[in-house]
């Protein structure tokens, strides 16, 4: 007797090979013959010996025609985790370079910081990267299908689940780097900011400056490149990064200067554009004493040089003598 059997969970050749093997070795089998494009068994059978119903419930008792039981072997290289870790391990591989680019900032490993940053100041680098993984899930899907025979829109629209979780853990893997691991690394190690990059109201009463700067970075992916060449300047305090592209600079004005920070040659690649800053309150007041103490006329005298200079008037208790 012949019989056609609907089978679901069949993923790849090893699937096949197993209910294969499985029912051809049960006694009134004659032939058993498995299809995965049509997700299909073909049996024959002696009804005498075997019936129809304990064949459909061996095939459950391996995972198939939706029973339950134990997940066959193939299915887990196939789908689920194992899908899971490959489209991860796609998404992270073309971004080990800008890993070891913040571990070495962090760290202060000045080769892979000096390797790598010229990649880095290419505009176009990460969605270089992003391209890679997409192309590396591809490769990988497109050799899936073709191993099990399913090289075909049809082929595909069967293994929907597999493409779907192959392809999204990719892209889960580059939107968690962008917008999670990026902007958290492009923090590490600032003094004084929040990981939002918010620099701390605090800091303005200790003698610190800051500056709020707009950088025309492509992407978050940039945003250490940024990080690291600010806290090269002497005087820099901390650098706090906020999506899109905002850096918060808190520095030392006796050391470092607006126009300092602006002329480093990082914006030269990214401009910076300043969207507020604020003078310590220390550099406030040494302005007010500074004003308060010299009067007026004197201190315009002192801009011009015309008056006031110690070798000049007074020095005999005559008057000065100067016009104007």
């Amino acid at each position: 007797m012949d019989a056609e059997i609907q089978v679901k969970n069949m993923h790849c050749r090893s699937c096949v090979q197993l209910i294969e093997e499985r029912l051809n070795s049960l006694k009134g089998i004659e032939g058993a013959n498995a299809s995965l494009a049509e997700e299909k068994v073909k049996v024959s059978f002696d009804p005498g010996t075997i019936s129809l119903e304990k064949i459909k419930q061996e095939l459950a008792e391996m995972g198939y025609s939706g029973g339950k039981g134990q997940k066959p072997s193939g299915e887990a290289g196939s789908s689920g985790s194992g899908v899971w870790k490959q489209g991860i391990v796609y998404g992270l591989v073309p971004h080990i370079g800008c890993i070891a680019f913040i571990a070495g900032s962090i760290l202060g490993v000045t080769f892979l910081m000096d390797f790598f940053k010229p990649l880095l100041l290419n505009s176009w680098f990460f969605y270089a990267l992003i391209g890679i993984s997409i192309a590396f899930a591809l490769i990988a899907s497109l050799f899936y299908l073709r191993s099990n025979g399913l090289l075909s829109t049809t082929g595909a629209k069967k293994k929907w689940k597999y493409l779907s979780t192959m392809f999204g853990s990719t892209i889960g893997i580059n939107l968690l780097f962008f917008f999670v691991l990026f902007p958290m690394l492009a923090n590490a190690g600032s003094l004084g900011a929040n990981p939002t990059g918010s620099v701390v109201s605090a800091l303005s009463n200790t003698g610190l400056s800051e500056l709020s700067l707009q950088v025309n970075i492509p992407c978050s992916g940039h945003a250490p490149l940024i990080t690291s060449e600010l806290k090269k300047l002497s005087g820099i305090e901390s650098v706090g990064f906020s999506q899109p592209n905002v850096f918060k600079v808190s520095f030392d004005s006796s050391k470092t200067s607006k126009s300092q920070i602006l002329a480093l040659e990082i914006f030269k690649s990214y401009p910076a554009t300043v969207l507020n800053e604020s003078i310590s309150q220390n550099e406030k007041t040494t302005q007010t004493q500074f004003q308060q103490a010299v009067p007026q006329g004197t201190a315009s005298g002192l801009s011009s040089g015309t008056c006031g200079s110690s070798g000049g008037c007074g020095s005999s208790g005559s008057s000065c003598g100067c016009s104007g």
